[in-house]
């Protein structure tokens, strides 16, 4: 696989919100591999053994959090190495970031066999005094509780807390912001000392705002937060420790045993001999590999390095490739069977199984990849682009020989369907995928394989990990002063009381607080304090928690920061605007059509709900819009044409009989004027 430039690295790490992990090495390095294996291994075995949710979930994150400060550097850490760094190599001494060997004859590397990073001539890291010292307080105050629980819940809940827990409750509060500031950014940890300002002082505001409060101790704020499931124990912690951890574990059992690679290869043999299978090709590959990955982030650099070549020789210009390749890297965690870490809050907060999540986002997923497979067709006939032959087996072949990657997928959702829960169908596809590994004698996971996929799984939920716990902060501070409420009144009254202006408000808010913070924690905020707004304009629950997911998740694609974006201009050369532009252009249909299922009358079809002739005609009806928005944004017609398809496709968005034979009759008058203008420059 392609390796990023230093400089490449350097913009995609200083964009990113999940900042990289420390390259340990050694005893340290193996240590922190043992504890992650167990970490995972000890998630496995709550499935079939549940434990009490609040011991679990302390349990939980008293082994993740001193990984966490063990595995991320602090920002000392981070301006030293900059320091320490050698100059940048002038632009014309730069390696580039494409192979020189031909796409062709390369081979789509295995994710799984990538050498560690201090097996590729990096020097090992050391966690400071400082680090093992705040792993060490995180270990002691979070099992302090765990030693005689139910006098500490007892203690809690009668607000008679002792001078140990209030103190244990603050040092944890403290460590927990670090946490997120080391794995997430300071933005989250700043946010998160607002909330406990505001539930302390809030007595110190007028008593006739609407905000205004009585203000809480900090003992009462402790117990809040330390003592219960409201605050760093709730949902967002049940949600890591539970649905995420097995999914992590799942995609790394999956990378390992060889699945990762088989996707990639199928995709690249699957669409072989037209003008667009090069964008088809990288757009399928990243909705299967996002499945392994979980990261919109991550699917679009692991993609990048193999796909961009493959792009370059059909003829895409730089940012049209960034686009596609950051569009199909996104569109991963919008849907299933995995989709994103906000989805399983989703069903948690909507008492309803997983599954049911997975149904809501079907049909919004595929007009998603209907919008992108038309853009890129109308862009291989604007850049004129071409077939490009790829060394890969035949997709039959392929599917004879390693077609058995499928099956745990589709496992997990036939699992569900049979009623099992979302914990014990993906530990049962985990079990499956192990097992199927030894089909394949490259990628039998024997004992040491086992290891590294059980401590990937436990290493890579660490960020998530801090930031549910994090989110607590803010949870139980709304939950406290009864915020939430408050907040949803003002927003509602912002809007006069109209739906439509409380939901564009609602989507710019969803966006703007993505620029700063995870999907994860942006959507826990917004379905905290938007979601009563809009459910108090009688829109339902589903509908409103769906509307903040995908806005939640478009924040990765967004100006001014579009994460997936910019690791994808990192990889092709391109102006990381421009690559923006372009991105938001291939994902445009996942911006409107969740206005489409909260502002119209038929919207709750688009979710899977309703009779099911309702939902097929809907369904069919925002397929429409979508190809009319594919026309409008696609630059291969002339303006008239594509102000007219632009009409159409809003018109046709509010799924109402009206509005649809509107939208039908001006798209017609759009294909008339088309014909009619082209036969004019082609008289023949």
């Amino acid at each position: 696989m392609t390796e990023l430039s230093d400089r490449e690295a350097e913009l995609v790490s200083a964009h990113e919100q999940e900042r990289p992990a420390r390259e340990l090495g050694g005893p340290l390095k193996a240590g922190v591999w043992v504890v992650g294996g167990v970490l995972s291994a000890y998630s496995l075995l709550v499935v079939f053994q549940p434990v009490e949710a609040i011991q679990h979930r302390m349990t939980f994150l008293a082994v993740a959090l001193p990984l966490v400060f063990l595995c991320y550097r602090s920002g000392l850490d981070l301006r030293v190495r900059r320091l320490l760094r050698r100059p940048a190599p002038k632009p014309s001494e730069r390696p580039s970031p494409v192979p020189s060997e031909s796409p062709e004859s390369s081979e789509h590397p295995d994710p799984s066999e990538r050498p560690e990073p201090s097996e590729q001539g990096k020097r090992a890291e050391r966690p400071s005094v400082a680090d093992w010292l705040l792993a060490a307080a995180s270990l002691a105050v979070l099992v302090y509780p765990l030693l005689d629980m139910d006098a500490f819940r007892e203690r809690g809940s009668g607000a008679a807390l002792t001078d140990l827990d209030v103190a244990a409750g603050v040092v944890l509060t403290v460590l927990l912001l670090e946490a997120v500031r080391r794995t997430v950014g300071l933005t989250f940890a700043v946010i998160c000392v607002v909330f406990l300002l505001y539930a302390y002082y809030g007595a110190y505001l007028p008593i006739d705002w609407t905000i205004g409060h009585p203000g809480f101790d900090i003992s009462q704020i402790v117990a809040q937060l330390y003592t219960g499931t409201e605050g760093f124990f709730g949902v967002p912690m049940q949600v890591a420790a539970s649905y995420i951890i097995l999914f992590t574990i799942y995609g790394a059992v999956l990378d390992y045993s060889g699945a990762s690679k088989f996707f990639i290869d199928l995709s690249f043999a699957a669409f072989r001999r037209s003008r667009s299978a090069p964008g088809r090709t990288v757009t399928t590959a990243g909705f299967l590999l996002g499945t392994v990955s979980g990261s919109g982030v991550a699917t679009t650099v692991s993609l990048g390095s193999v796909a961009w070549p493959v792009l370059r020789r059909a003829g895409y210009p730089r940012e049209q490739a960034g686009g596609i390749l950051a569009a199909g890297g996104i569109g991963a965690i919008l849907s299933p069977p995995t989709l994103g870490a906000a989805a399983f809050i989703i069903a948690e907060y909507l008492g309803v199984s997983y599954l049911q999540v997975l149904l809501y986002a079907t049909v919004p997923t595929l007009l998603y990849y209907l919008g992108i497979f038309l853009a890129i067709e109308i862009d291989s006939r604007r850049f004129g682009t071409r077939a490009v032959e790829v060394d890969a087996p035949r997709a039959g072949k392929l599917l004879l020989r390693f077609g058995y990657h499928f099956s745990s997928l589709l496992l997990i959702v036939v699992l569900m369907a049979l009623d099992r829960s979302a914990f014990q169908a993906v530990t049962i596809a985990t079990a499956v995928a192990f097992g199927l590994s030894f089909l394949d004698p490259r990628h039998r996971m024997g004992p040491r394989r086992i290891g590294r996929a059980l401590a990937k799984g436990a290493l890579e939920v660490l960020p998530v990990t801090a930031v549910c716990a994090a989110a607590g902060i803010i949870v139980g501070a709304i939950t406290l002063t009864g915020l939430g409420q408050n907040l949803a009144d003002i927003i509602v009254d912002i809007g006069a009381g109209n739906l439509i202006a409380t939901t564009v408000m609602a989507a710019v808010a969803v966006l703007l607080l993505g620029l700063a913070v995870p999907v994860t924690a942006s959507f826990i905020i917004a379905a905290v304090i938007i979601g009563p707004a809009l459910f108090d304009l009688g829109v339902t629950r589903p509908e409103a928690y769906m509307f903040v997911f995908y806005y939640a998740v478009l924040s990765e694609v967004s100006p001014p920061t579009a994460l997936s974006a910019v690791a994808a201009a990192a990889i092709t050369g391109g102006n990381t605007y421009r690559t923006m532009l372009m991105t938001w252009r291939y994902t445009l249909p996942a911006f409107l059509v969740p206005f489409a299922f909260v502002l119209t009358p038929n919207g709750q079809a688009l979710l899977g709900q309703g009779p099911f002739g309702t939902v097929l005609l809907m369904t069919a009806v925002s397929a429409v819009a979508v190809a009319a928005l594919a026309v409008a944004t696609g630059g291969a017609a002339a303006w008239p044409e594509r102000v007219l398809a632009a009409v159409a496709a809003v018109l046709l968005l509010f799924l109402d009989p009206v509005p649809i034979v509107a939208g039908l009759g001006v798209l017609a008058v759009a294909a008339v004027v088309h014909l009619v203008r082209r036969r004019r420059r082609d008289p023949r």
